[in-house]
Order: C-alpha cells, then sequence, then structure tokens
C-alpha cells in the first residue's frame, strides 16, 4: 500500500485512519506503563536487566504515534469533520 499525505486523503480516510491511531497509540501508551511497572518490579527484585531498555526504547514510536494523531486531528478540523 502506497503512502499518501494526509491532505490527499478523502474524509472517509481520514476518519478512518484517525480511528486507528488514536487506537494504536493509547494502546501502546497503556502497553509501556504496564512494561515500565512490570521492569521496575523485576529490577527491584532481581536487580537491573537489560529488558528495562524496552520501555525507553519504544517512547520514539509512542511520541511519532501522538505526531500523527494530532496532525490527522488538525487536517480534520481543517476541513471541517466531526
Amino acid at each position: 500500500m502506497k503512502n499518501k499525505l494526509i491532505t490527499e486523503c478523502t474524509d472517509e480516510e481520514l476518519l478512518n485512519n484517525e480511528k486507528k491511531l488514536k487506537i494504536m497509540t493509547i494502546l501502546l501508551g497503556v502497553f509501556m506503563v504496564l512494561l515500565f511497572f512490570a521492569t521496575m518490579v523485576l529490577t527491584i527484585k532481581k536487580g537491573f536487566t537489560p529488558i528495562v531498555i524496552v520501555p525507553i526504547c519504544l517512547l520514539p514510536l509512542f511520541i511519532i504515534g501522538m505526531m500523527n494523531w494530532k496532525r490527522v486531528n488538525k487536517e480534520k478540523e481543517r476541513r471541517n469533520l466531526q
């Protein structure tokens, strides 16, 4: 599937993309928080392990998801969609 610019999407595609981005970003955030707390408990019980780095490495993906979600919301506002 070819990537399109947000401005080239139809209204229906834009709404679908916004819905998908919202769900994926929220789920990633929730799983990152759970993973962070799980790694903290693991660190307290067994000491430092390399798995502690995983939530930190996932942070850029979360930030990119948030930025894309905001970009889609701005385009929705520009088009006067719900």
